[in-house]
């Protein structure tokens, strides 16, 4: 079964990270939740292709597709890809005993995936061989300016004033991997706008941006916690876009992954949280200021062994070996999926926001801020407007309307009845009076539309006579009008007579108005 294509944003991040950012492929990979094998079959493409980062300007999904994926396809010589071994090792290990799993069943499934794969001697001299060069405890070596490792805790309480209520918080810390330099902040929840908020004001503390940040499996930055293949939360891709940065994920259940926030916590619990213990907060920002001081008596401490406080080192190593600050601060944007209903237009918190009308039943990503709503398309915007919060509301723009809708709205009131007034008085007036019978004018313009039709069928002339004699009955409707027009009923020469009644016959019974003198 051919292995399906990665999406062409993912590619552009594939190619990003490794030619922007410089990572390797096995970060990458953890970056960008897919294997290594993936990874290195994108980038052997593009090479081929003559692809670098930045790509060029203008070039879409569609043709950065043809240009990776050309057709036909060449077929090449497909190397034996090698298993994960610390994945045989940790299935043994936790298997071996409730199910009696082996090698074999392990290389069985091996081969299912990988057909062309090692056969079973070579998968079992080969797993042996990397088992006794495994090293159990790695002692993990941080470059400067490379990751910032990031977590939450449980924080302390702000108190009602006027309930008495303890509203708990969590606390927010960053630690830079080389120097040590800790970030910390109180939010009320562990929600993806507080996360992002988070990360934006330990950059601005530090005013530098590490090429790497090591989060936790939580939601809001990992929406697809996987061993092998996370998936990062798009609106944390994209602040880490933004900044130029990276994210790699600690693995499920590896605390080493993240030895560095687990330190971090705890020397922010026992510095921080310990001494505010008795502390009574009524505000977030009152909370906060109190921390920030706190954060900087800790930061400029100097550490035992190295003589050197955390600020100390974060200038001479961290800083200069780090990404600068981007020009603007990122804008918290939401994503979200939609589809587009029959009236061109997408649903957003109760509220509706046109998009091309050539879209109708198509799904597009829709990127949500504060202020501003995009929607997307197969990675191409297609639509912006300003964001509305009035529920039931439209926001439509003409350009999004079919033709035959943009000309229904050239047809104001005052331009029916202005057209109408030039066929009589009486198709003027029945015009109008449709209008007005109705909530708004507007839910009387197919009517009037119809009329006009009728006129172009009938001639100007039936039209008003068929005007006068629904005005002289009182039925003013589209249907009247062409009923009287179908029936000829405009043609009767009474039409416009005064309704008498006929003179009854004489007769010996009838008595004359002399009777009632």
């Amino acid at each position: 079964m051919a292995q399906e294509r990665l999406p062409m944003y993912l590619a552009r991040e594939v190619l990003r990270l490794r030619y922007d950012c410089g990572l390797s492929n096995r970060e990458v990979a953890r970056a960008c939740h897919v294997n290594r094998e993936t990874v290195a079959v994108y980038l052997k493409r593009a090479e081929k292709a003559g692809l670098r980062w930045p790509l060029p300007d203008g070039l879409s999904d569609a043709e950065l597709e043809a240009i990776m994926f050309p057709a036909p396809a060449v077929v090449q010589g497909v190397q034996r890809p090698l298993p994960d071994w610390q994945h045989i090792y940790d299935e043994l290990r936790s298997f071996k005993k409730t199910c009696n799993l082996t090698l074999m069943q392990l290389w069985v499934e091996y081969k299912e995936v990988h057909p062309d794969g090692l056969q079973y001697s070579q998968f079992c001299e080969r797993y042996h061989r990397w088992l006794s060069k495994r090293d159990y405890v790695m002692r993990q070596e941080h470059r400067a300016g490379e990751k910032m490792f990031v977590d939450f805790c449980d924080g302390l309480f702000l108190t009602n004033p006027q309930t008495g209520e303890m509203i708990p918080t969590h606390l927010f810390v960053g630690v830079w991997g080389f120097s040590n330099l800790t970030y910390a902040e109180a939010v009320l929840n562990q929600a993806a706008p507080a996360w992002s908020r988070c990360h934006v004001h330990a950059f601005n503390y530090s005013q530098a941006v590490p090429r790497a940040l090591v989060p936790d499996n939580l939601k809001s930055g990992v929406t697809k916690p996987c061993y092998y293949e996370p998936k990062i939360n798009r609106s944390y891709a994209e602040l880490a876009a933004h900044y130029g940065t990276a994210v790699l994920p600690a693995r499920p259940y590896k605390p080493r992954d993240k030895a560095k926030a687990e330190a971090g916590v705890l020397v922010a619990q026992r510095w921080i949280l310990a001494v505010l213990r008795h502390r009574i907060f009524f505000t977030l920002d009152e909370m906060n200021a109190a921390i920030h001081e706190l954060l900087e008596r800790l930061n400029s401490r100097a550490l035992r062994r190295l003589k050197k406080s955390r600020r100390e080192l974060f200038e001479a190593q961290d800083r200069p070996a780090a990404l600068p600050l981007p020009a603007r601060p990122y804008e918290y944007a939401e994503w979200r999926h939609a589809k587009v209903h029959i009236d061109y237009a997408i649903e957003i918190d109760h509220h509706y926001y046109s998009v091309p009308y050539r879209l109708i039943h198509e799904k597009v990503d829709v990127r949500l801020t504060a202020t501003t709503l995009e929607a997307f398309h197969r990675g191409q915007r297609v639509a912006a407007h300003v964001r509305s919060y009035v529920r039931g509301g439209h926001t439509i723009m003409d350009e999004h309307r079919p033709p035959e809708h943009r000309l229904h709205l050239e047809w104001p009131p005052s331009r029916m009845i202005e057209w109408a007034a030039q066929t009589g008085p009486s198709a003027a007036t029945l015009v109008e009076r449709i209008m007005t019978r109705r909530k708004h004018p507007e839910e009387g313009y197919r009517a009037c539309l119809g009329i006009i039709h009728l006129g172009e069928s009938y001639g100007p002339q039936r039209l008003e006579a068929a005007a006068a004699r629904a005005l002289r009955f009182n039925t003013c409707t589209f249907t009247s009008i062409r009923s009287i027009l179908a029936a000829g009923l405009d043609r009767n020469a009474d039409a416009h007579e005064e309704d008498s009644q006929p003179s009854l016959p004489m007769h010996e019974n009838v008595r004359g108005g002399e009777y009632y003198h």
